[in-house]
């Protein structure tokens, strides 16, 4: 029997919520903000509270290593700004976690999105510009990479 997918709401409360509880299991203070905190869905630190982040959690359902972001993801950049993608492997897996700078993932979008609008259609016309960018991490490079953080 397939498990019906769960709201997309749902699953991003799911992500932030394995999120916090994969970053309190391994020693640090995480703290998920309330709906109204822009760009922030969790403030990261380490115990002494001498470093602390900003967490973007984007989630999936899947087991897929692509992550739906918005036009912003190009322009929000800052020092202490990460993403955290969870892949959460369906209703019966155990969340993936791929954690990357948020520069990173702001050039990651521009490429490929620049790259998206100089194809074409199958039927050879234009692209049309979209407000939507992907980030894909198709080689599992930061795949449980949480000394990225920089908070240990």
């Amino acid at each position: 029997m397939v498990s019906p997918k769960i709201s997309k709401v749902l699953s991003g409360v799911a992500g932030e919520y394995f999120v916090a509880a994969e970053l309190s299991r391994r020693g640090y203070i995480a703290s998920i903000t309330l709906r109204n905190t822009q760009n922030i869905d969790i403030i990261a630190s380490n115990q002494s509270g001498t470093r602390s982040v900003a967490i973007q959690v984007k989630t999936n359902q899947g087991s897929h290593r692509q992550w739906l972001l918005t036009k912003k993801a190009e322009t929000m950049e800052a020092e202490n700004l990460f993403y955290v993608f969870v892949s959460l492997n369906g209703p019966e897996g155990t969340p993936s976690y791929y954690v990357v700078h948020s520069s990173t993932v702001a050039e990651h979008c521009r490429k490929t999105h620049k790259a998206w609008l100089s194809g074409s259609k199958r039927d050879g016309t234009a692209r049309k510009d979209s407000s939507m960018r992907v980030f894909r991490d198709t080689d599992a490079r930061y795949l449980g990479a949480w000394d990225n953080l920089g908070i240990g």
